[in-house]
């Protein structure tokens, strides 16, 4: 499952059968200050990227882009992150704790694979996948792969609490008080939906999205005997 995480801030979580394209780097990114006990020099920090030396399985060897200190550690004190945004072995707890630190702003985000899913600052949206591939999190409006479906909430935020402004902050990929530019927002032209006929919605697929014309074709063919097969919203 996935589940994006959005910084109000925004978290997505997506149901499994979504699988990140294999040519992507990958990234390891920590998830926790380690050591954590006592007065000892943290040799890694959370939310700083990590370069792996050695990987055994269940321990990995790791420099710290922070301290140039390596740390053996467990597996699961790391995660993997593709497409910059899309986070593995991460609990539904470590992502609110990444998007509440201080480098991350309104509009933070991070998709996590999860098998369930809450802080009030902190908004989950469960994405569901359809059986030809396509994702959503609302029914009327789907998308052919979670990269377009971040480009749609990056430009509008279409229903969720607030756009997609940038992805989680991590720390030695990042630049820590890096002006971001604020992504420049393009509004579709409204549709006016008493205007649009059958044919028309047939003939120009940019109206709607795939699922909502489906949802769309179903209604007007219960309603065939309307005048000139136009509907009211």
């Amino acid at each position: 499952k996935l589940t994006l995480v959005l910084a109000h801030i925004l978290h997505w979580k997506f149901n499994t059968g979504y699988h990140a394209v294999s040519n992507q780097e990958t990234l390891t990114v920590s998830l926790v200050d380690y050591p954590s006990f006592g007065n000892t020099e943290l040799t890694m920090c959370i939310g700083e990227r990590l370069h792996v030396t050695s990987d055994d399985g269940d321990f990995i060897m790791v420099r710290s882009t922070t301290t140039g200190h390596e740390s053996y550690v467990p597996n699961y004190y790391t995660a993997k992150v593709t497409h910059r945004w899309l986070f593995t072995g991460i609990s539904r707890y470590k992502a609110v704790e990444l998007l509440m630190r201080p480098n991350n702003q309104t509009g933070a985000f991070l998709i996590r694979e999860t098998n369930f899913s809450y802080q009030d600052c902190v908004k989950h949206y469960r994405i569901y996948t359809l059986p030809n591939g396509w994702v959503y999190i609302s029914p009327s409006l789907t998308f052919p792969s979670l990269h377009c479906m971040v480009e749609h909430y990056s430009e509008l935020a279409d229903g969720l609490c607030c756009r997609l402004m940038m992805p989680c902050f991590i720390q030695g990929l990042d630049v820590t008080g890096e002006a971001r530019p604020i992504p420049t927002t393009t509004r579709r032209p409204t549709i006016k939906w008493k205007d649009i006929s059958r044919k028309r919605l047939e003939s120009d697929h940019s109206l709607v999205s795939e699922g909502l014309r489906e949802a769309i074709y179903s209604y007007l063919q219960m309603t065939e005997a309307g005048e000139n097969n136009c509907w009211d919203t």
